[in-house]
């Protein structure tokens, strides 16, 4: 079982940034690709970025390319998402996920994975 916490989160201007991290509990996750996903109140849950197990691998949603990055630490306990340029249009619940992984793939679909935090709201105000 794999329990991932996201912190960072909070209210900023639009053109801001901020650094959102998920960190799992008790355990490393460099066995594991990792993705971010968001929700928008009405909306339904989307991806944002993924990075593969070893880092070598990243994939971002057209809206995000180009302003957001994604990163992991050397000891893979924590997964970053740096998110500059912020749009109103950015704010939403962010999630992390996690899976379980013996290749360099990205995952990003919300089914390919098995374990989510509990996420942290991002708002941007115009």
């Amino acid at each position: 079982q794999v329990q991932l916490v996201e912190s960072g989160g909070g209210l900023v201007q639009a053109g801001g940034s901020l650094r959102l991290s998920c960190a799992a509990s008790g355990r490393t996750l460099s066995a594991y690709a990792m993705g971010w996903f968001r929700q928008a109140p009405g909306k339904e849950r989307e991806f944002v970025t993924a990075i593969s197990r070893s880092g070598s691998n990243t994939y971002y949603a057209d809206s995000v390319r180009g302003r957001f990055s994604v990163s992991r630490d050397d000891a893979k306990t924590t997964v970053y998402l740096q998110m500059n340029s912020l749009k109103p249009e950015d704010t939403a619940l962010y999630y992390c996920a996690a899976r379980f992984s013996f290749s360099t793939y990205v995952y990003t679909s919300r089914a390919e994975y098995n374990y989510w935090g509990q996420g942290t709201q991002v708002t941007v105000s115009s």
